[in-house]
């Protein structure tokens, strides 16, 4: 009797041999195939993201606060300048607001095209390349197509739609980055997680507690010494940035959201005593808990690595400012990625097992998470695609083009919050009425100081747009109506344009 093969050929035949280039094709391919599933999502996730900031932007949705504010600073390091952001105050060194040097990384793509949109698409890249790393370590764990589903659910997820929906935040560096390092926790690569944690003392103040929760899951499951090392380095920066760094650049010499950390009793013992439950009061803060680990059908409790979502959800459920607490704006990014590695993380051991019974686990588990997203997806940004005035350029938007296309380049501009960044990348823009007043973004019952711009562009009827609703912003239309009265008739400006409710103004020489 000859082997298998012998007698598939021919008894006594030899098999027949592949040349070893066409064995190396045929390996390339194969390894090949997997990189295509993360990558492919990625490609695919970054045109949905970037479709709806830009349709934002193109209809006059996106604001000062913030686009504007990041564009001012973007292109001052452009022109190789301190990030000085006029809308934030006058001279007003970014730096003193939140600590993000990783902003300059965009300086060169905004000197090539110095746009909003420059933002916005590297807002959209950044957040689009951290599925990357989440697939791949699904498809590692749980297979391919499980790895599909959890693609699906990141990409679609509601805390990363809050964030494309809501103009340009830092925090985009610092999903990827998470991401990234997460995926190197899960494969005990200590040394390569803790290089991907530490940029994001670079991205923003807080997120050095992010960095000290990896560090200390790296002391728990890995290198002790390397991770108590990380965890200080987390600790001590974010201390520093607060006490320091922030105030050295801050003009009043103070951090400039203290107002946020204020203890939520006069005794700090208390504070601390009834800290627990000041995180789920009122019910917005429960809520929003439940949701950040809905889109993994709460599986993702089951994994210690959810336990580097707990720096991010702690300083966010104790701060003082309500809109820290729910899903709107872009604080519940840096999430996404978390929950997500958890989620392969906690369905690790059902897939090893092989078992019908685990294979079923994992199977159901994957078709709620599957189901939560799409159930979850109508309610956040990016169902905007589907509404048709999303795709409608209405009267509004096309005056709002048509007069400030009337204001030069370099011009100086007191312009509404809704006009600003359609402004921010050719003209000195400030907001109008001025805000903040001697720094103080909190009080808005506060004298107005006059204007001193060239021009003032005004919108008394600033379109709807997710996630605020309808209405002037940061003063009531009352008060903004009688300051711009107060242009014309005692400040030296003279209308220039005016249609569906936009008035350019320029003032007297």
């Amino acid at each position: 009797m000859g082997t298998i093969a012998d007698q598939r050929v021919g008894r006594g035949a030899r098999p027949p041999i592949t040349p070893a280039p066409v064995i190396s094709r045929i390996a390339r391919v194969r390894a090949g195939r997997p990189a295509l599933l993360w990558w492919g999502w990625a490609c695919a996730l970054f045109p949905l993201y970037a479709t709806v900031s830009a349709r934002r932007q193109a209809l006059v949705r996106t604001t000062g606060y913030d686009l504007g504010i990041f564009e001012q600073a973007v292109r001052a390091y452009a022109h190789l300048d301190a990030p000085v952001a006029p809308l934030r105050g006058d001279g007003f060194n970014l730096l003193g607001d939140h600590f993000h040097p990783v902003l300059a990384v965009l300086a060169p793509l905004y000197r090539l095209a110095p746009s909003p949109y420059t933002l916005l698409l590297a807002q959209a890249a950044l957040l689009a390349l951290a599925v990357v790393p989440l697939a791949r370590q699904a498809t590692r764990v749980i297979g391919r197509r499980a790895a599909h589903v959890v693609a699906l659910g990141y990409g679609l997820s509601w805390g990363i739609a809050s964030a494309v929906g809501f103009d340009f935040h830092e925090v985009c560096f610092a999903v990827p980055l998470v991401s990234w390092a997460l995926e190197a926790l899960a494969r005990r690569n200590w040394r390569r997680a803790l290089a991907w944690a530490a940029p994001l003392l670079l991205v923003k103040e807080d997120l050095g507690l992010t960095l000290a929760a990896i560090g200390a899951y790296v002391a728990w499951r890995g290198p002790r010494r390397l991770g108590l090392a990380a965890l200080a380095l987390g600790l001590v920066g974010s201390a520093l940035t607060f006490t320091v760094v922030l105030p050295f650049f801050n003009p009043s010499g103070g951090y400039a959201h203290a107002a946020n950390l204020a203890p939520a009793h006069h005794a700090p013992l208390v504070t601390l005593l009834l800290a627990p439950l000041d995180a789920v009061r009122p019910e917005v803060k429960a809520t929003t808990l439940v949701l950040v680990f809905a889109p993994a059908a709460l599986i993702a409790l089951r994994s210690p690595l959810a336990l580097v979502a707990v720096p991010t959800l702690g300083w966010r459920m104790l701060s003082a400012n309500a809109f820290h607490w729910g899903t709107a704006f872009h604080y519940s990014a840096v999430l996404m990625p978390i929950v997500f590695a958890a989620l392969i993380d906690a369905l690790r051991p059902y897939a090893a097992a092989g078992d019908p019974l685990a294979r079923r686990h994992v199977r159901a588990s994957l078709a709620t998470v599957a189901a939560v997203t799409l159930v979850l997806v109508p309610s956040f940004p990016l169902a905007q695609l589907a509404h048709r005035s999303t795709w409608r350029t209405d009267p509004h938007v096309l005056a709002v083009r048509d007069i400030l296309r009337r204001v030069p380049d370099g011009a100086s501009v007191a312009a509404s919050n809704r006009l600003a960044p359609q402004l921010t990348s050719r003209a000195t823009v400030v907001l109008f009425p001025t805000f903040p007043v001697e720094g103080k973004l909190y009080s808005t019952d506060r004298a107005i100081p006059r204007p001193t711009a060239q021009w003032i562009a005004y919108d008394r009827r600033p379109p709807r747009s997710w996630p605020y609703p309808p209405g002037a912003w940061p003063y009531p239309a009352e008060r903004q109506e009688r300051e711009y009265a107060l242009a014309l008739a005692r400040y030296g400006y003279v209308p220039v344009a005016q249609a569906d409710g936009v008035s350019l103004l320029r003032r007297r020489t």
